[in-house]
Order: structure tokens, then C-alpha cells, then sequence
């Protein structure tokens, strides 16, 4: 795969003035079943791109596959590995007490930290002199996965991040595995939180997240992609925090919908009683546009009714208005899916 190739993405969400197109919002967006099908399209699917915090749940894989059980991870446990998380008390208490099991700590997480998520998100500011750590960076639940990875493996937790280290080894296989690319032709890069990240094929990602729903064991990783799939759903409160679109999204999919953001703009969804899944990218990285056309495309592929158009409202923003209020502009999906 040539990952210097510009991708082809075409316009999927205006923000119109009076009437005229001011913003032009691109992306692509990729439909396909668990058999590997391409269902609906838009755009360039085939380009890699960053999967970002997307590809979560495959890096929580090999440890849900191999040492669930000697961990007696339950399914909130699992949601929280798989997670974007908000940083709320939920969040960083489970973590803690999951790397309790391994005798290690905050310290030993190699993501960094930053203020949580849950204010920017909610308009809050944080109480003066509040102090944050590790584990309320969103990424500390997958980065407690990993450490848990190298304990069950027997490796060292010191360098689980590098690329050689049987932990990234491990998830390079998984990876592989679920999007049908082989381990030598995937593009790496480095994720925000430090940890190895890999571009796909919105095909190749779409695909991933289609066969987490499947009922059958998989060859390799056996009843994991599933145990995955229905944690997250079950649990979307310790995937995201109040007031994400990953809650929103999974809240409004009544138990059937996996959700799951990626930075700058990425975002999957799969329906486990469909068998497909979703992957898109607005090329900006703005949320806003790409969720909504993220609704839109749901809405063509005949996904939504009533009471999932209201839970999803949220995500589309209200008609754009100046200082005095007046309203002066929306912003419109223009995508149109195509079928093969």
C-alpha cells in the first residue's frame, strides 16, 4: 500500500451562510459486511489512514483472547480497555484497580496525562489546584491492557511500547488478522498517547469492526471479538463520558451499536444484529461535520427510527448564530452513499 498517496475524499458535510455554501467539510465513509463486502461507499476507501483510538478494541484483543479468565475480567472491565474515557472517577478508579492485579500503578502507564476529557466536553472548568494524573488520560484503560498483556506473557512491562516489544508484536498480529492486511504491508505510526498506531483502508476498518459481531468463533482469537463487541455496547458510560458521541451513539443503538471515535476526525460503528460495520474520516478532523454525516449516512442505510432520530440529536449542531442571536447559517451532509 503506497501510504504517501493523497486520499480521494469528496465533500460530505457543508456549513452554509444565508443560504450559501461557506465550509466545505471532506471525507469518505466505507459500509461492509462480515464477509469482507463492500455495502455502500462514499469517497476513497481504499487509502490508508490513521485509525487513531479506533483501533482499540483490536488492541485490547490478544489480551481478551488469551487472559481474560486469569485476570476474571468482567465486561466492564473490558469496555474500559477498549476505551476513549472521559478521565470521571469511573474511569480511573476500574483502571487503577486492574493494574492492582499486576502489583503496578500509575507510574508504570506510558501515556502521559492531560486534563480529562469530561470538561472541555461539558463546558466545566476544573476547581483550582486540581491535580491529574496518568490515569485519567483517556487512553489509560488500553495502556493498563497492555501492561496486563506483558504480564500474562511473562514479558517485561519497562519498553511495552516499543515495536518490538511481544506486547506491540501481539497487537500487529491482531490487527492483521481482523482487517485481511498482512503485518509487513501495514503502515505504522506513532498515536498521541505513544503507543504504535496503524493506517487502514476505511474498507479494511469497516470490515474489522463488521466481524467483531459475529456469533461464530474466530479462528484465532475464538468468542473474543464478540465478548468485545457486546462489553462496549453494554457498558458505553466507561467507552466514553457524558456527553461524548461514542455514549450517544451506543445509548441510541439500544444494546446493538459499537461505537468507537478515533482522533482527527475518525469514527466506526458496527450493528451486531446486521453483521456490518461502518468506518469514515472528515479530513479536517472536526467532529462536528463528520457526526453529521455520520446521522445522514445512518439514515440511508434505513438504520434509524424515531426514537434513536431524537437520541442522536445531539450530535448535529443547531442552526449557527452571530452575537445578537440571529441565525445565520446550518450546517447540511451532502454525502450520498453509492451501492455497488
Amino acid at each position: 500500500m503506497n501510504s504517501t498517496a493523497l486520499p480521494r475524499h469528496v465533500p460530505i458535510t457543508v456549513a452554509h451562510r444565508g443560504g450559501h455554501p461557506e465550509n466545505i467539510h471532506h471525507g469518505s465513509f466505507a459500509v461492509v459486511n462480515a464477509q469482507g463486502h463492500l455495502v455502500a461507499s462514499v469517497g476513497d476507501v481504499d487509502s490508508p489512514l490513521f485509525t487513531r483510538s479506533s483501533l482499540k478494541p483490536f488492541q485490547a484483543m490478544p489480551l481478551i483472547a488469551q487472559a481474560a479468565e486469569r485476570y476474571d475480567l468482567s465486561d466492564a472491565d473490558v469496555a474500559l480497555l477498549c476505551a476513549s474515557h472521559s478521565g470521571e472517577p469511573m474511569h480511573v478508579e476500574r483502571a487503577a484497580a486492574l493494574l492492582a492485579h499486576i502489583g503496578a500503578g500509575e507510574s508504570s502507564l506510558a501515556c502521559g496525562s492531560h486534563v480529562p476529557f469530561f470538561f472541555s466536553t461539558n463546558g466545566i472548568t476544573p476547581e483550582p489546584g486540581a491535580r491529574f494524573n496518568r490515569l485519567h488520560h483517556n487512553c489509560s484503560g488500553k495502556h493498563t491492557g497492555m501492561l496486563l498483556l506483558a504480564h500474562a506473557l511473562g514479558a517485561p512491562q519497562d519498553g511495552y511500547l516499543e515495536t518490538h516489544h511481544v506486547v506491540q508484536q501481539e497487537i500487529a498480529r491482531s490487527v492483521s488478522h481482523f482487517a485481511s492486511v498482512p503485518v509487513d504491508q501495514l503502515v505504522r505510526g506513532t498515536d498521541g498517547c505513544s503507543a504504535p498506531n496503524y493506517a487502514l483502508p476505511l474498507r479494511s476498518l469497516a470490515h474489522a469492526f463488521a466481524r467483531l459481531t459475529q456469533e461464530e468463533p474466530d479462528p484465532v482469537y475464538g468468542q473474543a471479538p464478540l465478548r468485545i463487541a457486546r462489553a462496549m455496547s453494554r457498558h458505553p458510560e466507561l467507552v466514553s463520558g457524558q456527553g461524548r458521541n461514542d455514549l450517544t451513539l451506543m445509548r441510541a443503538g439500544r444494546g446493538d451499536w459499537v461505537s468507537k471515535v478515533g482522533a482527527d476526525g475518525v469514527q466506526v460503528l458496527a450493528s451486531l444484529s446486521r453483521g456490518i460495520g461502518i468506518a469514515a474520516k472528515v479530513s479536517d478532523g472536526l467532529l462536528p461535520p463528520l457526526m453529521v454525516a455520520f446521522v445522514s449516512a445512518m439514515e440511508q442505510l434505513g438504520w434509524l427510527d424515531d426514537e434513536s432520530r431524537a437520541a442522536l440529536a445531539s450530535l448535529v449542531p443547531p442552526p449557527l448564530k452571530n452575537a445578537a442571536g440571529i441565525e445565520v447559517g446550518e450546517m447540511r451532509a451532502v454525502l450520498e452513499l453509492r451501492r455497488p
